[in-house]
């Protein structure tokens, strides 16, 4: 049987869990207050289709 090599090796764990939480907390953050904007405009938008499934 073929051994399996890792695809990519980490440099430093820490570091790049890190900055993988960091994005993507950011990346949510955005989404929530874009949301948040949208309900308070009034529109809805793609969330108001979803209420009725």
């Amino acid at each position: 049987m073929a051994q399996k090599t890792p695809t990519q090796k980490p440099a430093k764990p820490g570091d790049s869990r890190e900055d993988r939480l960091k994005a993507a907390l950011k990346a949510n953050l955005a989404r929530r207050k874009a949301q948040a904007k949208a309900r308070a405009a009034g529109t809805g938008g793609a969330e108001a289709g979803k209420s009725g499934e």
